[in-house]
C-alpha cells in the first residue's frame, strides 16, 4: 500500500524517516519550513541569515533526528534546534561588534523587575537584539510542555482555543502553562538586567 505522507502524523513521518525514508523527512521540512523560517527571522531580522538557519536547522535535524525520541513533540524539538541554528547565526555576526557592556539599548536603565509585559502584544516589537538573545536562550531551557504552548501562542501567535486543539489539552491547561512560561521567561530577563546594570561601570559623584 503506497504511502501518502501528506496525512501522515508527524511521529508516523518520523519513525519513517529515521528508518531511511527520505520522502518522510521532506514531509516534514514542508510542513514546518515557514515556521521555522519565521522563528529564525524574529531573532535576526535578516532575510538572507534567516534563510541560511534554516537550511541549518533542517541540516541538523536530519543528523540528529536518530536521537530523538518519538514520544517527545516533534514540533517542539525541531523548533529548539532552530533556535540554536538562528542563534549561532546570529552569534557570528555580530561577534566583532561591541560587547554587551559597551552596548546602548532602550532598555539600558531598566530596573530589575521593569521587563515588559508581551501577553498584549508581539514579542519582537518589545526587546532588542541583545534581551531577544537573551529570551531564546531561556526558551531553549523551558520544559518542553511550558516551551511548547510558549512556542504555538506567543511565537506562532495561535490562539489559546488552537493551541488546545493541537496538544489535545483544555485552554484553561494552554492558559497555566503559558503563564509558567512566561513566568521562567521573565525571571532570566530579570536576571539579565540586574546582573547588565552590576555590571555598569559607576560614575564618581563629580561625574568622572
Amino acid at each position: 500500500m503506497k504511502t501518502v505522507y501528506a496525512e501522515q502524523q508527524d511521529e508516523a513521518l518520523v519513525r519513517l524517516a529515521q528508518g531511511g525514508d527520505t520522502r518522510a523527512f521532506d514531509e516534514l521540512v514542508k510542513r514546518y519550513r515557514e515556521k521555522v523560517y519565521r522563528l529564525a527571522f524574529k531573532i535576526l531580522r535578516h532575510e538572507e541569515d534567516a534563510a541560511e538557519a534554516l537550511q541549518d536547522a533542517f541540516l541538523s535535524a536530519y543528523r540528529g533526528l536518530k536521537n530523538f525520541k518519538v514520544e517527545s513533540t516533534f514540533s517542539t524539538w525541531l523548533y529548539r534546534v532552530a533556535t540554536n541554528a538562528a542563534l549561532m547565526r546570529y552569534r557570528r555576526r555580530r561577534a566583532p561588534t561591541i560587547s554587551l557592556d559597551q552596548s546602548q539599548s532602550p532598555l539600558e536603565d531598566a530596573e530589575p523587575m521593569a521587563i515588559p509585559d508581551w501577553s498584549a502584544q508581539p514579542l519582537d516589537e518589545l526587546l532588542d537584539a541583545e534581551t531577544r538573545e537573551v529570551l531564546y536562550e531561556s526558551l531553549m531551557r523551558l520544559p518542553e510542555d511550558l516551551a511548547d504552548v510558549f512556542i504555538k501562542r506567543d511565537v506562532d501567535g495561535r490562539s489559546n482555543a488552537e493551541v488546545a486543539e493541537t496538544l489535545g489539552i483544555s485552554v484553561a491547561a494552554v492558559k497555566s502553562r503559558l503563564h509558567r512560561a512566561r513566568i521562567g521567561l521573565r525571571e532570566d530577563l530579570n536576571r539579565y538586567f540586574s546582573d547588565r546594570l552590576k555590571r555598569r561601570p559607576r560614575r564618581s559623584k563629580n561625574g568622572e
